[in-house]
């Protein structure tokens, strides 16, 4: 079977998305990055996507979410993609959206989700002073951070860890369990 056909959205600096890029072009991940988009214009991830040879694309809110979705909406279905993959994508995509693509957006997050669930996980892990927290990759439904769970990874806070200190360790753990968890996923499916 081909590869599957995937876009990436970020909204940063896209750290997560750069792994994932340099893992479908050595043959490591078996996808194929059709585009990555962002909501921000400036963000420094679509740089780094265009200098990784990948297409990109700007969706603006400008005009409120529903045009937004509907934009990227419409890029999916042109660019025939199979999975909507987000990588630090921080905007909560509609119960709509979500479900005209039930079951093909994954998603990546700083904690051991259903712990910590929003867009401060590793600051919200680190303020109730939990010992260990983690990352979770699932897939996306209705809810927020919330979704049948494709991987998860424990990372534990060490004695003089500084927030900075857990969230190096939880960015490095992020690094190597997404593309883990996206070709056990996507070999899994192309079985059946």
């Amino acid at each position: 079977m081909p590869n599957p056909r995937i876009a990436i959205l970020i909204s940063g600096t896209g750290t997560n998305m750069e792994v994932l890029l340099k893992a479908c072009a050595s043959g490591e991940l078996p996808a194929h990055t059709v585009f990555v988009g962002s909501d921000k214009e400036t963000a420094k991830g679509l740089a780094t996507a265009h200098n990784l040879g990948a297409e990109t694309k700007f969706f603006s809110y400008k005009s409120g979410r529903r045009a937004a979705e509907e934009a990227i909406a419409k890029a999916v279905r042109e660019n025939n993609i199979e999975w909507i993959v987000l990588a630090g994508y921080m905007r909560i995509l509609s119960p709509e959206f979500v479900h005209e693509f039930a079951g093909k957006i994954i998603n990546i997050h700083p904690a051991l989700l259903p712990a910590f669930p929003g867009a401060h996980g590793i600051q919200d892990a680190w303020e109730a002073g939990v010992s260990t927290t983690g990352v979770t990759v699932h897939i996306v439904d209705e809810e927020v951070d919330h979704g049948p769970i494709l991987a998860q990874e424990e990372v534990k806070r060490l004695d003089g860890d500084t927030i900075e200190d857990l969230e190096a360790r939880i960015h490095k753990t992020e690094h190597r369990i997404y593309k883990a968890a996206l070709k056990n996923f996507f070999e899994a499916r192309n079985k059946k």
